[in-house]
């Protein structure tokens, strides 16, 4: 847990002077893959990964904080990551999102507005002889087990 606290400084100080792009999570997995997730308003272009990995592991070496050997790696959260970020929540405002719920419920719907405490999505609703009707729903964030972005391919 020390290793992924000084990682997460080492990316925080690396990009400091970027207000559009935000760290995710830092895992340090069991077979020694250190896995670090960025993500920006906009997205995280290739070189920003490079240069945060070439920061974080030229002062990882620098301090020898990982005695063993590991693989580093920098990538945005990939397709069917969950959220973990009210900004990763706001970045896909009018997309398709997917909703674990701790009840054990899954909602599905378009994602229309996100608060400190709740998402408002627009899910299809179909009752038996009826038509589909588009509903508008508040799920709370304390309700939510995991939230990922369902990707269309239309």
């Amino acid at each position: 847990m020390q290793v992924e606290k000084r990682v997460a400084a080492l990316v925080e100080e690396k990009i400091a002077d970027r207000p559009e792009l935000f760290l995710v999570e830092v895992k340090m997995l069991p077979n020694n893959k250190l896995i670090i997730h960025v993500d920006g308003d906009e997205g995280i272009s290739i070189q920003d990964c490079v240069a945060i990995s070439r920061h974080v592991g030229f002062h990882l070496e620098e301090e020898n904080a990982i005695e063993q050997a590991y693989n580093l790696e920098v990538s945005s959260p990939g397709v069917g990551e969950p959220l973990k970020l009210i900004r990763q929540y706001n970045k896909n405002i009018g997309r398709t999102v997917s909703i674990k719920l701790k009840e054990g419920l899954k909602k599905e719907g378009k994602l229309l507005a996100v608060t400190e405490n709740n998402l408002q999505i627009e899910e299809s609703v179909k009752e038996k002889g009826k038509k589909a009707v588009a509903i508008q729903t508040d799920v709370p964030f304390n309700d939510i087990l995991e939230t990922t972005v369902l990707v269309s391919f239309k």
